[in-house]
């Protein structure tokens, strides 16, 4: 009988040898023909044990499933027969040398330190290579030109290239290049010592400082036997909350202002620190620093806490709600909106877009409703699906949420589960030879962190995937003829991570 995905959980350790480990054709055609099916990618990658390389594939329909094979050198790629696998193959490619036979667009993503002598698969030049050192895609034609944009940018802004195509404005293609700072952090995370890893976790990206940091500490409690408290569990659910707030705000009032609507984009600029200063309220740091380690959380919530946070909620709820209906009721800011950089349904399951950027799209998946984790699964999640797909959608979907989340915390504040006394116990020894893959829905859409442990209890692959390794695409497909004038709006409109991205 040939052995299939096994059905895992969110956030439950299990023992490498319950996983199934399949012959490669068993397992690429089962992996091809479940997310061919519906299915979804939330991880693919390689793992050494022992002398041998393997590939781990994590899937999702309404459950989690997970699957082994041998690597071997050369294989027939997956993403020639299922689109979702593409950036996963470019990124096994260049970490471990092995080719993907008939992938459409085989080239770097971060440019690894350890790509060094994998030039049979790129090509020798890229083996000792720096990132967009490369042909880029062209397209020929006498009216045809180019335009080149970063990685050095004119603002304080982390880098990246943005390769235009264009005939006259309108843009053919946009080609997005990254893995300019490249940190080595899945790396780092397996040399450094325990007790900074929940740092190190916690500024994978800054903005999502909580999605990051609650990922690591629940694989780390899966994985020690460490139960959390409803205390804990609550407060963590509010830090998820105000950074969803905070940025979803912030764009917002970034999307106001690359329109020329100035009112609400001064608005949302003030209130993005009213809800930054309430995350500094509940820890002492307005992006959520600090505020999750594996066991619970540092700082407990009191009375006061609980009374000034509603307070604040109160006074903002009102002014939020204002700012969000003058925004979408002013006829020049919808003209600009709507059907700017329109994406399908159909190319957004073939990108695999997550959060706010698939939703849009009219994909409803929120893994809060879907693998609810923490206090969520006492919550009702609502389905914010738009169908539009354009930089309209994406803003509505953000502002809905926004609304939604302070009604979220306002539940949370008022639940009488106590939370003065939170117990931080840290990370005691890890269960050996086992896997744990956390999901949780960050602010820009489904956050995975995957760790595996050898014999000895130690930490042998950590694999993490921000929802920007997805969501880049969507913003290259957005441009595709759309004026170029367009670009930082719907740049804003996705505002991706470059270090989430890079790693």
């Amino acid at each position: 009988m040939t052995m299939t995905f096994k059905t895992i959980s969110n956030g439950e350790a299990v023992s490498i040898e319950r996983i199934p480990h399949l012959s490669f054709d068993d397992f690429s055609t089962q992996a091809v023909n479940i997310v061919a099916g519906g299915g979804k990618v939330v991880q693919f990658f390689g793992f050494q044990t022992g002398d041998s390389l393997r590939l781990l594939a994590v899937l999702r329909t309404d459950a989690l499933m997970a699957a082994t094979c041998d690597a071997p050198e050369v294989y027939p790629s997956l993403t020639a027969r299922c689109a979702p696998f593409h950036m996963f193959e470019r990124e096994i490619a260049e970490q471990y040398g092995i080719r993907p036979e008939g992938h459409p667009w085989l080239k770097m993503v971060r440019y690894h330190a350890n790509c060094r002598g994998v030039g049979d698969v790129f090509g020798n030049d890229y083996a000792e290579d720096i990132p967009g050192r490369y042909d880029y895609y062209s397209v020929a034609g006498d009216e045809i030109h180019e335009v080149a944009v970063g990685p050095v940018h004119a603002g304080v802004i982390e880098p990246g290239h943005f390769r235009f195509n264009c005939i006259g404005e309108r843009v053919l293609n946009l080609e997005i290049q990254l893995g300019y700072q490249h940190r080595g952090v899945e790396d780092l995370l397996l040399s450094a010592d325990a007790g900074r890893l929940p740092f190190i976790a916690e500024n994978i990206a800054g903005d999502t400082s909580v999605g990051h940091s609650l990922c690591h500490a629940q694989a780390m409690e899966a994985l020690s036997g460490i139960r959390t408290d409803d205390g804990a569990k609550l407060i963590r659910t509010i830090g998820l909350e105000l950074e969803r707030i905070a940025n979803h705000v912030g764009d917002l009032g970034a999307l106001s202002g690359d329109v020329a609507f100035l009112p609400p984009a001064n608005y949302c600029g003030r209130m993005r620190g009213d809800f930054l200063n309430m995350s500094l309220l509940l820890c002492g740091n307005r992006f959520g620093k600090g505020l999750v380690r594996p066991g619970g959380v540092r700082f407990p919530m009191d009375d006061t806490n609980r009374r000034d946070l509603t307070d604040r909620i109160s006074e903002l709820k009102p002014q939020v709600e204002h700012t969000i209906d003058l925004l979408f009721s002013t006829s020049s800011v919808r003209s600009r909106f709507e059907g700017c950089g329109t994406v399908s349904r159909s190319d957004a399951d073939k990108l695999g877009l997550v959060g706010p950027a698939g939703r849009a799209c009219g994909n409803p998946y929120d893994g809060r409703r879907c693998f609810p984790t923490e206090h969520y699964d006492r919550l009702d999640i609502p389905e914010n699906a738009e169908s539009s797909g354009d930089v309209y959608a994406r803003a509505r979907v953000r502002a809905d949420e926004v609304m939604q989340s302070m009604a979220i915390i306002e539940s949370l504040l008022s639940d009488p589960v106590e939370t003065e006394v939170i117990d931080v116990p840290g990370v005691s020894t890890l269960a050996p030879g086992s896997l744990v893959v956390t999901i949780n829905e960050a602010w820009r859409g489904e956050l995975s962190h995957c760790v595996l442990t050898d014999d000895a209890g130690g930490i042998c692959r950590y694999k993490i995937k921000d929802p920007s390794f997805h969501n880049w695409n969507g913003l290259s497909m957005s441009l595709r003829n759309t004026g170029i004038s367009d670009f930082p709006l719907n740049n804003k409109s996705y505002n991706l991570s470059y270090c989430g991205f890079d790693l």
